[in-house]
C-alpha cells in the first residue's frame, strides 16, 4: 500500500477519488488529518496532508509520529512525499523537481525523532534512508512526462518557521547541502524506524538567499507564486508514477528493524510489544 504525504500546496491529486476519510486516533495524538483513503488508476491508497487540511500546523507544530504510525498502521509499506524546498545549487532552478537520498539533520527545536524509548532500545541504520526503488521509479514518471527531475541530493532540515539568513545558506552550501526544508525531519527517520520505504520530491521554490542579487533570495509571496506552476508538474509526475506498476519496497527498507532492537522480548511492556508489532509488520 502506498501513502502520500503532501507538503505545502499539496492538498489533492487529480483525478484521485476519495473513498473513505479516516479520523484515526494513534498512541502520540491526531495525524495532520484525516487518512484520505483513495483510488487511483486502479489502485487504493492513503493522502496525508502535513500541514493539515488547512495549512494550519507550522513544521515544528506537526504530528510527525502520529503521521507515520497512522500511515502505518493503514498498511502503508512505502511513501512518497512532496515538500517545498529552496535550491542551494545553480543547477538546481526554481521549478525544478529534485529528490534527496541523503539528509543532514539541523533541528534544534526538540521535535521528538523516534518511536523508541520508555523501555524500547534500539538504534536504526539511516546510511541510506531514502528507498532507490522508489527513487528509480519516479525517475522513470519524470522521464516519461519530460521533465526536469534531480535525484542523489542531499536536504539539510532547519527548523523554520522563519527564512534563513546568507549566512547559513552559504554555510549549508559549504557542508554539502543542495537542498533546504523544514519537515523531512524526522519524517524520514520515523518512516525508516516503521519499516516503510520512503522518498520525497521536492519542488524547488527559490534559490534561498545564498545569491548575490536579492531577487533571487527567498520570500514567502515569491514562494507561492512560483509553486502553482510546479505543483502541476508534480501532480503529473505522482500521476503517471501511480498509472505504471509500483516498485517493490527496498529490502533495507523493509527490514530496518532487523537486528536494530536491543531490548530482549521478556523485557517489553504490553504497550512497548504493540509498538514494535505495528513497527514490524
Amino acid at each position: 500500500m502506498l501513502g502520500i504525504i503532501g507538503g505545502t500546496g499539496f492538498y489533492k491529486l487529480e483525478g484521485l477519488e476519495i473513498i473513505e476519510e479516516m479520523d484515526v486516533s494513534t498512541p502520540y495524538g491526531k495525524p495532520s488529518a484525516p487518512l484520505g483513503k483513495a483510488r487511483y488508476a486502479g489502485k487504493e491508497l492513503f493522502f496525508l496532508p502535513r500541514h493539515g487540511a488547512h495549512h494550519q500546523f507550522l513544521p515544528h507544530e506537526v504530528n510527525y509520529r502520529a503521521n507515520i504510525y497512522a500511515l502505518k498502521q493503514a498498511g502503508v509499506r512505502q511513501i512518497v512525499g512532496f515538500s517545498a524546498v529552496g535550491s542551494l545549487r545553480e543547477e538546481i532552478a526554481p521549478g525544478d523537481l529534485a529528490i534527496p537520498t541523503q539528509y543532514i539533520d539541523w533541528i534544534k527545536d526538540g521535535r521528538i525523532k523516534t518511536f523508541f524509548g520508555n523501555g524500547v532500545t534500539a538504534h536504526v541504520s539511516t546510511a541510506e534512508p531514502v528507498c532507490p526503488n522508489l527513487v528509480k521509479g519516479l525517475a522513470e514518471a519524470a522521464e516519461r512526462i519530460n521533465a526536469k527531475l534531480h535525484t542523489g541530493k542531499t536536504y539539510i532540515c532547519v527548523d523554520g518557521p522563519r527564512l534563513g539568513t546568507r549566512a547559513e545558506s552559504h554555510f549549508f552550501r559549504q557542508i554539502g547541502g543542495d537542498l533546504v526544508g523544514m519537515t523531512n525531519v524526522p519524517e524520514v527517520f520515523l518512516a525508516r524506524e516503521a519499516q516503510i520505504a520512503y522518498a520525497t520530491v521536492g519542488i524547488a521554490t527559490d534559490y534561498d538567499c545564498w545569491k548575490d542579487n536579492p531577487a533571487d533570495h527567498a520570500d514567502t509571496a515569491t514562494i507561492i507564486a512560483r509553486y502553482g506552476a510546479s505543483l502541476q508538474k508534480a501532480n503529473l509526475l505522482l500521476r503517471n508514477f501511480l498509472e505504471h506498476v509500483l516498485p517493490e519496497p527496498s529490502t533495507a527498507s523493509r527490514e530496518s528493524l532487523k537486528g536494530a532492537v536491543m531490548t530482549p522480548d521478556h523485557a517489553l511492556s504490553a504497550k512497548a510489544k504493540e509498538l514494535l508489532a505495528v513497527l514490524r509488520a
